[in-house]
């Protein structure tokens, strides 16, 4: 089993340093842009890690294995409730699109391995690069150690994995960001700008520009007013023509507090407390009365506060947000208390009506206390703000994925298994819903995911960089041209399926059909230039569906094209 090792100067006695000096220097290198693309801390370190290993120096399988078992764990567990919640009726015709990503992207790689005679790991790394998913690499890497090839086969092979990655993962990438931002919105008619505006006035999204002229102010506010113009009033009555979910929540006659329903009915000298944004709530200076200071003994009635609230009520699971607000309506309780933020998976989504709310979103409610503390309790568990991880719980989990991925079955003479990364990822998703729904058992924070994900996945891609060290010069003489031409032809071909799929066969409005493509790519640069390019957050209510199903299948490619491509040659 070889070591970490290296033959130059400083590297020779410390050779762990090397690892490090590939992925410092490749998330420097993988800040250059090209065009609207940046080229990627994991795009750079791999070509950084490449030119170092030319020196001799090499990584051990040990320090690879470590961190893919880390960063694919971490992927699955950050995933997990995405992918599951997604598993129903609502989302059916969405999942269709990743499907057809993995099916397409292994039938153009195993032909493009029949026709040009690339070995397993060149089909891998084509796939791995084109598709832009890294996780590939892993999956199909560790998989070629079962093939029963002596240790020099497995070592070009995975070195074919690197320098194919690494020659057609900027392809993937720009092609798809301008197919999916340039391309796409004319081949189907649209005008994305005004196509996205449009569907969000549908789905009920209400432009604020009154908000667009005070970007310095807060948008919700609490004000204080004495009545006078609403006097003889119900409060639901002015609430309706103050707009904008605009509410009275406190009612102070005679200096007692009475109940703010919507039946009660304003009498002249009643202080009332209107909470609202802020465009809104200045109109009760016209239909209430003019606004004052409130009695300071009631000052609490103004203290908003804040609360970030994980979603892990299954009454909650699957329930839109207009189904919510109306459940809310009919109790007194949560009246007052605003939802300002939707984040999933680290993505802060549209609040509209129709936006769909899942186990492990992380929802901002605004509001005062009681009320506040009412409303985040029916949500679900307030986000723990510790920092501690369980690392009990991440070993474990760990430790059932590689005992998942030693498992294997045989179809049509050709043993198949998921490998020690497809087994964590497996256990990943199970962990990480277990977590979602049971927010005190297994918490690991996102900051800390963060990091597993992207030190983990980094230090593996500077391994396989190392370790290809000159067998990469092979494969760059033999298919240099032609590899970049099939990765766009890996990265186009779903694409553009779906597309027509999507828009023909599905009938998925188009700023969510593109999202969703972006997502079935796993690619969150492309979903930030459609969102750009629309103007609007509106494509991600499709890219999440898609993101979740396809960041599970796709890195479960990497051991199934290796088998095919291995038994076919």
């Amino acid at each position: 089993m070889r070591d970490l090792s290296c033959s130059v100067g400083f590297f020779n006695s410390v050779p762990i340093a090397i690892v490090f000096l590939a992925v410092g220097l490749g998330f420097l290198v993988g800040r250059l842009r090209i065009g609207p693309v940046e080229l990627g801390g994991v795009c750079g370190t791999l070509i950084v890690a490449l030119l170092l290993g030319q020196t001799g120096c090499q990584a051990s399988f040990q320090v690879k294995d470590i961190a893919f078992a880390l960063f694919i764990f971490a992927m699955g567990y950050s995933g997990g409730p995405g992918f599951f919640a997604n598993l129903n009726r609502s989302s059916l015709r969405f999942m269709v699109l990743p499907l057809v990503e993995a099916v397409l992207v292994l039938s153009i790689a195993l032909m493009a391995a029949r026709l040009f005679g690339f070995d397993p790991g060149t089909t891998a790394g084509l796939a791995a690069g084109a598709a832009t998913e890294s996780a590939v690499v892993g999956t199909a890497s560790e998989a070629l150690r079962h093939l029963g090839l002596n240790a020099a086969q497995v070592q070009q092979m995975e070195a074919n994995i690197a320098i194919a990655y690494s020659l057609t993962y900027l392809v993937g990438m720009i092609s798809i960001v301008i197919f999916t931002s340039q391309v796409a919105p004319v081949l189907l008619g649209i005008d994305l700008r005004k196509a996205s505006k449009a569907l969000e006035e549908k789905l009920g999204g209400v432009p604020d520009k009154d908000e667009d002229n005070l970007p310095a102010l807060p948008r919700l506010v609490g004000r204080t007013h004495l009545v006078r113009e609403a006097d003889g009033r119900d409060v639901g009555a002015i609430e309706a023509e103050l707009g904008g979910r605009t509410v009275i929540t406190r009612i102070l006659r005679n200096g007692e507090a009475v109940p703010a329903s919507r039946a009660e009915t304003l009498r002249s000298g009643d202080i009332v407390v209107v909470l609202g944004l802020r465009g809104f709530a200045l109109r009760a200076n016209a239909l209430v009365g003019p606004e004052i200071d409130i009695p300071a003994a009631h000052a609490e009635a103004l203290n908003l506060r804040e609360k970030q609230v994980v979603v892990n009520r299954k009454r909650v699971n699957g329930q839109t947000l207009a189904e919510l607000g109306r459940r809310a309506e009919a109790n007194a309780a949560a009246r007052g208390v605003f939802l300002v933020n939707l984040e999933r998976g680290g993505l802060d989504l549209p609040i509209l009506p129709s936006t769909t709310v899942q186990y492990g979103d992380v929802v901002t409610l605004v509001g005062t206390d009681p009320e506040l503390g009412e409303a985040a309790q029916r949500l679900g568990g307030e986000l723990r703000r510790d920092g501690m991880t369980d690392l009990v719980f991440l070993s474990a989990g760990i430790l059932a994925g590689l005992l998942i991925g030693s498992l294997a079955v045989t179809l049509g003479g050709i043993p198949l298994s998921l490998g020690s990364g497809g087994g964590a990822l497996v256990s990943g998703l199970i962990c990480g819903w277990i977590a979602a729904k049971r927010p005190g058992v297994g918490h690991i924070p996102a900051p800390a995911l963060s990091l597993l994900k992207e030190l983990g996945l980094a230090i593996f891609i500077a391994c396989v960089g190392l370790s290809a060290g000159p067998q990469a010069i092979t494969l760059l003489k033999e298919h240099g041209l032609v590899l970049p031409l099939l990765g766009l032809l890996v990265s186009l071909g779903p694409a553009c399926a779906s597309l027509w799929i999507g828009h023909k066969i599905l009938k998925i409005e188009g700023p969510l059909l593109l999202g969703a493509i972006a997502g079935q790519h796993v690619s969150t640069p492309t979903v930030s230039a459609v969102i750009a390019k629309a103007g609007s957050p509106i494509p991600l209510l499709g890219y999440t569906v898609t993101y979740a199903i396809a960041n599970v299948l796709l890195p479960v490619l990497g051991p199934l094209i290796v088998a095919l491509a291995y038994h076919a040659s």
